[in-house]
């Protein structure tokens, strides 16, 4: 029986390259994968899957409203597929969770997803929120604050390195916007 795994952490814990070297692995073995990247995350390309250590490759770009498991079911009737891969899950919605599920439960591919726990205010994304309730497997990857600590939090910025503590949940950057820090940190930081 096929599961569905959500691997999460804050930013930079190799959660893309931990995706990208886990497709390598069944194509490298002659299994088809299908690896899934949200419309909006257009920081390198749309349609693209990058790490931060420059590793990439072509995804199928979805958009929020997407079903997913239909869009699964088409390809894996083209071509049978061995592993579906999805990056930046936390974008996902409730509907497109349940979706993955499916796709584990009734075509038995095993899902891999891969996402950020909680936003820059603490709270919890969407997608995040029913992996974290309705996954098989939870993996969690680690990413470091500047205290040597695990980071597990992260915090926004400005342009000038100053921490935003309000706006809208999602905003796509990486380095030059976010920070990942242990809650400790991000406890002093926003005043909790």
């Amino acid at each position: 029986m096929a599961k569905l795994y959500f691997y999460y952490s804050s930013m930079n814990a190799g959660k893309s390259t931990s995706l990208l070297q886990s497709s390598y692995n069944y194509q490298e073995r002659g299994m088809n994968t299908l690896v899934l990247a949200p419309q909006m995350d257009d920081r390198y390309k749309i349609g693209t899957v990058t790490s931060r250590i420059g590793l990439q490759c072509d995804a199928t770009a979805f958009n929020v409203d997407e079903n997913l498991y239909q869009l699964i079911e088409r390809q894996h009737q083209k071509e049978v597929l061995s592993c579906i891969l999805v990056d930046e899950a936390q974008f996902l919605k409730k509907t497109q969770v349940a979706q993955l599920g499916k796709v584990a439960d009734v075509l038995n591919i095993p899902v891999l997803a891969y996402g950020i726990r909680t936003d820059f205010q603490g709270e919890p994304f969407e997608g995040s929120q029913y992996l974290l309730a309705w996954s098989d497997n939870l993996k969690e990857l680690k990413a470091i604050c500047h205290c040597g600590s695990k980071a597990t939090m992260v915090l926004r910025q400005d342009e000038h390195g100053k921490v935003i503590s309000e706006g809208s949940q999602i905003a796509i950057g990486g380095n030059d916007l976010y920070v990942s820090v242990c809650r400790k940190h991000f406890n002093e930081v926003m005043d909790r």
